[in-house]
């Protein structure tokens, strides 16, 4: 079990939400707040939901909650111009790399969300604490790449 001691930002109760959702098997948000009451978390139901659809957390077949599980297309671009606009910083590039940088505990989420749009124009990314690295599948498609993603966000 994962244990985070720092909770007076939205990024980390979201951290904590999603390593719940990622160790056991939550099956609704009213569990969800109890769950984050007993580890000193006060939250109300309303914002565990917003919190679970900026994570990218949606209700599987089983009844429990997932992570990363997007099956329409649109959404996906929906969600990661969400979490673009809300998470992203910066946006920075160089020959076949776009860097993104977040605040602290966020660039997993933005992560994420990139690999869930599956853009045909990106071969990968990495997510640090508050870096993203993604890398191009064009050689030179850097810059192409960080002006798509700062469009998808601005459309958010």
């Amino acid at each position: 079990m994962r244990i985070m001691h720092s909770m007076s930002t939205t990024a980390a109760r979201r951290r904590v939400i999603r390593n719940l959702i990622l160790d056991q098997a939550v099956t609704s948000q009213a569990e969800l707040v109890e769950l984050l009451e007993a580890r000193g978390i006060a939250v109300t139901q309303a914002t565990v939901s917003r919190d679970l659809a900026v994570i990218g957390a949606i209700k599987a077949t089983d009844d429990h909650y997932r992570i990363g599980e997007r099956g329409d297309p649109d959404e996906a671009i929906s969600y990661l111009g969400r979490t673009v606009d809300e998470f992203v910083e910066s946006i920075q590039s160089s020959g076949n790399i776009v860097v993104l940088k977040t605040p602290p505990g966020a660039a997993m989420v933005v992560a994420s969300a990139i690999d869930g749009a599956a853009l045909p124009e990106v071969l990968g990314s990495v997510g640090g604490d508050d870096t993203i690295l993604v890398i191009s599948a064009n050689p030179d498609g850097g810059p192409a790449l960080a002006t798509r993603l700062e469009q998808i966000g601005a459309r958010a």
